[in-house]
């Protein structure tokens, strides 16, 4: 199957199948998102989840976040991995926030990047997210099921490589969207250790699936 066709096809699936497809993190404005997707590193979106609703009515605003010590918002994200650096980058952020970019959060990937606790994947969900750019995080989720259906090659070994043929690829109005649409179907369906391969409806168009089980791509049909 060509790369264009099993684009075309999976993309196809996912608008009739996925037509809504968000982040699973809570928040109300891109300052708590900022804050979300920074405490997510290595951590689950539910998790988050449990921390923020203390968290962001403590420390509604960048100010209030600013003035805060590290040791005071270690008490709220304690249960989340890396909480002590964590702590730190949030603090961070708030203060070059107020001191950079009057207190809001910037669009920009190159003014992103230079918050503390935000790299490329965190900088490409706020800047799709929160502003609706057509900018592709590539996290675990991505990354796996993008290489298992097919949409990048083994060549793609790295978070950048595989953002570039993605976005390449991808309808830059659909770019915001199909970010989820990977990740809800990795975190869900195409799942690391133990995919389930029986409830997915993609498995006929997934070089994966072919390859485990020697079925022929675009059928139902084993190989013979």
């Amino acid at each position: 199957m060509r790369k264009k066709e099993r684009y075309e096809k999976i993309l196809a699936w996912f608008r009739e199948h996925m037509p809504i497809a968000e982040t699973e993190l809570h928040y109300d404005n891109p300052f708590q998102l900022l804050i979300a997707v920074i405490l997510s590193a290595q951590c689950t979106d539910k998790r988050v989840n449990m921390v923020t609703p203390a968290l962001f009515k403590t420390f509604p605003t960048p100010e209030a976040l600013a003035v805060a010590t590290p040791e005071a918002v270690f008490e709220y994200i304690h249960s989340v991995s890396y909480p002590n650096n964590k702590a730190k980058h949030l603090v961070g952020m708030a203060r070059m926030l107020l001191q950079d970019f009057d207190g809001q959060v910037p669009e920009q990937m190159e003014d992103l990047l230079r918050l503390p606790g935000v790299g490329r994947k965190t900088a490409n969900v706020i800047q799709s997210v929160a502003f609706n750019k057509a900018a592709m995080a590539v996290d675990t989720h991505v990354f796996r099921v993008s290489h298992r259906l097919g949409l990048v090659s083994a060549q793609c070994t790295t978070p950048l490589s595989v953002e570039k043929e993605l976005v390449k690829n991808i309808p830059e109005t659909e770019i915001p969207i199909a970010h989820h649409w990977l990740i809800l179907h990795g975190r869900y369906i195409c799942q690391a250790r133990t995919p389930q391969c029986d409830k997915c409806e993609l498995k006929f168009l997934c070089k994966y699936y072919s390859q485990k089980y020697k079925v022929k791509e675009g059928t139902n049909k084993e190989s013979e």
